[in-house]
């Protein structure tokens, strides 16, 4: 049954590297894993997989090898001294961290005659496997090709973003971004709410209705800003500013810290003092790329 399928190493057994794993495993894929802690492996060799005792084992034991762990100083830690044992294999990092790291990695790996894929998971671990899996991959297109049909056995999309291998975890990162700073923002006004008597349940579906307003603005932002044009279709930044200012004073009213807001408002008054209060607030992309060092 699975005498066809292409083998496959993982490294890393936390709850990803597990729930990658078990998805070849299920798929039919020899799978050899490995990971720090043995133990985490139990379940996946009962069904099916093969613990290695080292990380060179293991990576001796597949032509495609992924890597999913904390950070790139644990993944360093651990594919580093086992490039040997990698050479002439096709290595997946799967691990979230810089855009630089992802670019200094492919380097090292080249390096070393290994075929490098960076790539981004973009979907919790319950999807993988499903049709709602989604994972983003950069760098080496040729070894990306070549092993697209056993990465299918991960599930859902799968998306090839170009050969800088540090384009997959400027997504991750820049999308990550919106998700935690949406989060952090829902948190500080579902306070708010608390602070003025308003339980949460009851805020709730009137938080739901801002929210539903976000596909069209990114839609309407991706627009102004791939165009180049900012007048404002709606409200201006001059004007944003003023609502800001009363979120700002009321949280302060009740004893709160501002919340993001706070970061957020002294870059919209430095777009505004620079004549730009009458512009649409997708603006403050440009403020924030010119202030880079």
């Amino acid at each position: 049954m699975t005498a066809h399928k292409t083998p496959v190493t993982v490294i890393g057994l936390g709850p990803m590297g597990a729930a990658l794993a078990a998805a070849f495993v299920n798929a039919g894929h020899p799978t050899t894993v490995w990971n720090r802690t043995a133990g985490k492996a139990d379940a996946l060799v009962a069904g099916g997989a093969v613990l290695a005792a080292s990380p060179a084992e293991a990576a001796a034991a597949s032509p495609l090898v992924i890597v999913c762990v904390l950070d790139y100083d644990a993944s360093d830690a651990i594919l580093l001294p086992i490039s040997d044992s990698l050479k002439g294999r096709t290595l997946i990092n799967l691990t979230a961290d810089t855009p630089a790291r992802s670019r200094a990695a492919a380097v090292w790996a080249a390096e070393h005659g290994i075929d490098y894929v960076d790539g981004a998971i973009m979907s919790p671990t319950f999807t993988i496997g499903t049709p709602s899996a989604v994972v983003l991959y950069s760098g080496g297109e040729q070894p990306y090709q070549a092993h697209a049909g056993t990465l299918s056995a991960l599930g859902g999309t799968h998306t090839h973003l170009g050969a800088d291998p540090g384009r997959a975890a400027g997504y991750d990162l820049a999308l990550l971004n919106i998700f935690w700073t949406s989060m952090s923002g829902l948190a500080h006004a579902f306070a708010m709410a608390e602070a003025e008597g308003i339980k949460a349940a009851d805020f709730a579906p009137f938080a739901q209705g801002i929210i539903g307003l976000l596909p069209e603005s990114v839609t309407n932002m991706a627009g102004k800003i791939g165009h180049g044009e900012f007048s404002a279709d709606v409200s201006s930044i001059a004007s944003n500013v003023t609502t800001m200012d009363h979120i700002i004073h009321a949280a302060q009213d009740r004893g709160m810290d501002p919340g993001p807001l706070g970061a957020v408002r002294p870059v919209a008054q430095a777009v505004v003092d620079a004549g730009h209060g009458t512009d649409d607030i997708a603006r403050l992309s440009l403020h924030y790329l010119s202030t880079r060092s």
